[in-house]
């Protein structure tokens, strides 16, 4: 009787301390998920708590690195901390931006996207070791804005029709410069040649200024530039504008057609840039500065600036941004291989 007991008893109390080992367990198991809850979400109900580090895949002076740091102050006072600009410039921008690419996703490093190394160099150069679409998330697109085909003054071409005409008549014998091979000011003559079916020969200089510089000794008969560089020349009278790559005439230059107009629709080009972020970079960051860059660019002083370099002013979604950026990558991808352009 007294070893049945025993066993009731012992049976009572194992059953009581597998009861009581199996709530530990659960508390234990509920406290880890609810620590690790919080150590997901803190970052993004927290950030920003330190300076953020804005990469600028080109150097400093030039178009994407003033537009950076305009828009890179603003932001600093809307997020309430130091945003430090480290320019990486080379290898047309895919330095700096492999280098957001491969930042820790903690939206403490983020960085201008352009055009180039996001929807170009990768047909462009075959061996990026990123991948614009896997290793980066679109964050906002800032601006974009239309380039001008151009000749010196004292060039008989005076239409696109001129150019075309003389193009066919002697072909290979038409020259046009560009800041470098791949970029907007080559692509926007490739394309405008594949569309026009003519041939014109390429003159890759070390930047845009250089090459507009031999524009303007006319040792070389056109370029593509873009619109904040072309226009003080243009309006001084010192080269000639002969149509422009957006969709409707610039309210800045209201004389100068539109390829559409002359008669080539699908030499439509924008240059554009946003800013981007490392994969992995949690969606309530990303959804903060976005909201944050979209007030930005919706001041009147920062409209006004971009406008009055002939942009237009970006905004939007994270979505917007990537469904641009796809859509360019596809576009150029194919203007590159009819051209089998190759970079050096």
């Amino acid at each position: 009787m007294y070893k049945t007991q025993f066993n009731s008893l012992s049976r009572y109390k194992f059953s009581q301390i597998l009861l009581h080992l199996t709530l530990v367990l659960y508390a234990c198991l509920f406290g880890f998920a609810e620590t690790l809850f919080a150590q997901t979400s803190k970052p993004a109900a927290s950030y920003p708590n330190k300076p953020i580090s804005f990469i600028v895949p080109y150097g400093a002076g030039g178009g994407a690195d003033s537009r950076s740091r305009q828009i890179a102050n603003l932001l600093s006072i809307e997020l309430g901390q130091p945003i430090i600009i480290e320019n990486k410039a080379g290898a047309g921008g895919n330095i700096g931006t492999e280098f957001i690419a491969k930042a820790t996703p903690d939206g403490y490093t983020i960085g201008m996207g352009n055009f180039a190394p996001l929807a170009v160099n990768k047909a462009l150069f075959g061996n990026l070791r990123f991948d614009p679409e896997k290793d980066l998330i679109p964050i906002v697109l800032i601006d974009k804005g239309p380039l001008i085909l151009m000749v010196n003054p004292r060039s008989p071409y005076k239409t696109v029709s001129d150019i075309v005409k003389s193009a066919k008549e002697k072909p290979g014998t038409l020259t046009f410069a560009s800041g470098g091979i791949g970029g907007t000011h080559q692509l926007s003559a490739e394309l405008f040649k594949q569309s026009a079916g003519i041939d014109l020969i390429h003159i890759p200089y070390k930047s845009g200024a250089a090459a507009a510089s031999d524009l303007l000794g006319a040792s070389v008969d056109m370029m593509f530039e873009q619109m904040y560089s072309a226009k003080p020349n243009i309006d001084a009278g010192k080269l000639r504008a002969i149509a422009i790559t957006s969709k409707s005439r610039s309210p800045l230059l209201k004389d100068i057609p539109t390829f559409f107009e002359s008669g080539y629709p699908q030499v439509e080009v924008q240059n554009w840039q946003g800013f981007v972020a490392p994969k992995g970079t949690p969606p309530e960051i990303v959804g903060k500065i976005n909201k944050a860059v979209n007030q930005i660019l919706r001041k009147d002083n920062v409209r006004a600036l971009i406008l009055s370099q002939g942009n237009e002013v970006g905004g939007g979604t994270p979505e917007d941004f990537a469904t641009l950026i796809k859509s360019e990558s596809t576009k150029w991808s194919e203007v590159i291989r009819k051209g089998n352009i190759k970079a050096d």
